[in-house]
């Protein structure tokens, strides 16, 4: 890849030494200032919880130094007594075993602080988000996310054309009512062609991740609170996840959950890097509902499919991956012949986990507005740090991976720019490349 893509290794080997494992307290110790100054990107004001986290961490040390002290005094009066016992100086030893009870109490307090104390740190660190990569603009908002990249022809539509919702109730490929009155809003059920369009896109997107050298996968769709807190997913988004509370187990918001947490608390081995995985879910989000055009039929959902991205790979060739990413996902939207942008996130729009993102937008000519249809982010060492994933380097030491994800990608707003742009006044045209997928050329 040339242009902006291709300088990001080179941007990132500079930053290389200040970003790794950016988030254990020592690099917050080592670079306070300048996480500060970074995480204002994201409006984000970090002094005064790295303060906190720094004032906890000191007092974990001073506990710890005070509990290996009692420790070792303790096994010393051990040795005496032990020693006493043999001489026969029964009294003396008594006397001692009454020290020892008092510092097995004294041991027994500090250790319970030990725990509070690193559970308030675990807690703290639990709140800071990535910090952004030095190419993340300043924002506040989408509105402030660049534009870099831009391919495809926007269609050009009789006045007879219709936005998606109402293209789905004419050729009966979607049913809105239906799902609401069997769940609720933003639960469709597909039928007929619409079921079938949308396992033909699956498939497509599996087979071009699969022939890209990904492995597939098939996930649970449920996870356990480490996997959520692992991914960063908790306690960031909890409100957004729905939460099944008899068995304390959570509906995935994206598969990039469950593939992630595969390799928790792994220690791999070099040559098994990179490891690329791809694997279709739906995926199930509790967002705030809102009312409008922007929301209508397909543009947000509560329960969506999805085919996912998710690699694994040694720090210095993390960006070099992502570039290969948002290669692949733009050579899929090339096959399917549909205009779309590529972003990237602001600071105040990047999301809590990423270092550096970039969003791909598909133009809805009917709604004359671009639909997010992908993210593909590099989260360096954030995910790894939490869910302690690890290989041996060439040195033999344990080093954090970096771990990247993308969206290849998210079904509902494709298949709606999908039945917008290819309308025409016979039908709805289905792309080439799908219809060995769907069996079918027109949607009539």
């Amino acid at each position: 890849m040339t242009g902006i893509f291709g300088k990001l290794k080179f941007i990132n080997s500079l930053l290389e030494i200040n970003r790794q494992n950016m988030l254990e307290v020592k690099n917050i110790k080592a670079n306070k200032d300048a996480y500060c100054e970074a995480l204002k990107k994201r409006n984000f004001d970090a002094k005064e919880i790295f303060d906190d986290i720094l004032r906890l961490d000191e007092e974990r040390r001073s506990t710890q130094v005070q509990l290996d002290e009692i420790l070792s005094q303790s096994n010393n009066l051990s040795k005496q007594i032990g020693q006493l016992f043999k001489e026969g100086e029964t009294e003396k030893a008594n006397q001692l075993k009454e020290k020892t009870t008092q510092l097995k109490d004294d041991s027994k307090v500090l250790s319970q602080q030990m725990s509070e104390i690193s559970e308030d740190l675990q807690e703290l660190l639990y709140q800071v988000p990535n910090v952004p990569h030095d190419s993340v603009p300043a924002g506040q908002d989408e509105e402030d996310n660049v534009e870099i990249f831009k391919e495809g022809k926007v269609p050009e539509l009789s006045k007879k054309a219709l936005p998606h919702w109402e293209l789905a109730k004419k050729y009966d490929l979607i049913d809105f009512e239906l799902g609401n009155k069997i769940t609720g809003a933003g639960f469709p059920v597909f039928k007929g062609k619409g079921a079938r369009l949308q396992r033909a896109l699956i498939s497509y997107f599996l087979d071009k991740n699969t022939e890209a050298g990904y492995s597939e996968l098939q996930v649970p769709l449920l996870v356990n609170e480490e996997s959520g807190y692992g991914t960063g997913q908790l306690p960031d988004k909890e409100g957004q996840m729905y939460h099944v509370t008899g068995d304390d187990l959570y509906l995935i918001p994206t598969s990039e959950v469950p593939l992630t947490n595969i390799y928790r608390n792994d220690l791999l081995e070099e040559k098994k890097l990179p490891i690329q995985m791809t694997t279709y879910t739906p995926c199930f989000r509790r967002e705030a509902g809102s009312y409008g055009a922007h929301v209508r039929g397909l543009n947000r959902l509560h329960q969506f499919d999805k085919v996912e991205l998710v690699n694994v790979v040694k720090p210095e060739n993390s960006y070099k991956v992502l570039d290969e990413m948002v290669e692949h996902v733009k050579g899929i939207l090339k096959e399917l012949k549909l205009p779309y942008r590529i972003l990237r996130l602001c600071g105040g729009d990047l999301g809590f986990t990423s270092a550096l993102t970039y969003d791909f937008e598909l133009y809805s000519t009917a709604q004359e507005r671009w639909l997010e249809i992908s993210s593909v982010s590099n989260f360096e060492t954030f995910q790894a740090n939490r869910l302690k994933i690890r290989y041996k380097n060439k040195d033999k030491k344990k080093e954090l991976v970096h771990t990247l994800n993308g969206s290849s990608l998210a079904l509902p707003r494709v298949i709606a720019g999908l039945l917008e742009n290819c309308q025409t006044d016979e039908g709805i045209k289905i792309p080439e490349v799908l219809v060995p997928y769907t069996g079918f050329e027109w949607i009539k």
